[in-house]
């Protein structure tokens, strides 16, 4: 199952709404995540938007133009097994329960120069009937302010949902969606964290990334888990039926399952980046 929280770890994520852990995924296994995610902006698997490259093109000319590319677990074997990988299942146990469920993956790339996320909420647009929506936030390159870490306020995941309104004009932010409003942004604190290293957040949590101001990509796998027992409110279903149990079992079998979202990349012309 991986490693187990301590109650003290345990405290932390509840009263903070965060839990960083360093090094919970090894060195080689970040390499084999580093290299799937220079393939897939290869061109190995076939995604609307992404230009194929052939086997001489540098990992500069294979990830310079994308941000980010949603559902990568349902075209690459590697992104799929990172859903259960041990340095992130065992902690989930503790932080969620038995059962658990993943229903999205984002591989974010962002370049040097390339805009990060607006202020918000994750529960405001995956919203779990029992408000267990868990980020994992794998960094596959030390995250730093420089290169657009994330930001995050604590305790705030214990607010109701903020409301939201239009981003503004602005390089720091990549303009696709809302911002959530009368954040309070002087408790906003960094999350620096090294390579191999995964953040875990509330789905209540406020949080958001800037720029990339470095001449390092700042490559990071986020996966979102809830609850097995749990219903999800989503793309229009009652209880969204494409999810994968990744720890304990389904304790809902009859609920039934749905192959129904598809990797896709963010518009490039929504990046705003310099």
């Amino acid at each position: 199952m991986g490693q187990r929280l301590s109650p003290s770890e345990v405290e932390f994520y509840h009263e903070h709404g965060y839990l960083a852990l360093p090094k919970a995924i090894p060195d080689e296994d970040v390499e084999v995540l580093r290299r799937e995610t220079t393939e897939i902006f290869r061109g190995k698997y076939a995604v609307e938007g992404i230009v194929p490259l052939s086997e001489s093109a540098t990992e500069d000319e294979c990830l310079g133009e994308y941000l980010c590319i949603h559902q990568p677990h349902k075209l690459s074997a590697v992104m799929e097994g990172f859903l259960a990988h041990p340095g992130i299942v065992g902690a989930l146990s503790d932080l969620i329960g038995p059962n658990v469920k993943c229903m999205q993956s984002m591989l974010f790339v962002k370049p040097p120069g390339f805009p990060g996320q607006a202020w918000h909420q994750d529960e405001r647009y995956i919203p779990t009937e029992d408000r267990s929506l868990t980020g994992a936030w794998v960094a596959i390159d030390d995250a730093t302010v420089e290169n657009g870490c994330l930001w995050v306020v604590p305790g705030s995941h214990r607010d109701a949902l903020h409301e939201t309104g239009s981003q503004p004009d602005n390089d720091e932010y990549d303009g696709i969606g809302e911002i959530a409003l009368d954040v309070p942004t002087g408790r906003a604190i960094p999350l620096e964290i090294e390579k191999g290293g995964v953040l875990f957040f509330n789905g209540f949590l406020l949080h958001e990334s800037r720029r990339n101001r470095s001449t390092r990509y700042r490559r990071s796998l986020v996966n979102h888990y809830m609850s097995g027992e749990s219903r999800l409110s989503w793309c229009g279903y009652d209880d969204f039926p494409d999810v994968k149990i990744v720890l304990g079992v389904d304790p809902h079998p009859e609920r039934g399952f749905a192959d129904l979202s598809k990797p896709w990349l963010r518009p490039a012309g929504a990046v705003r980046h310099q």
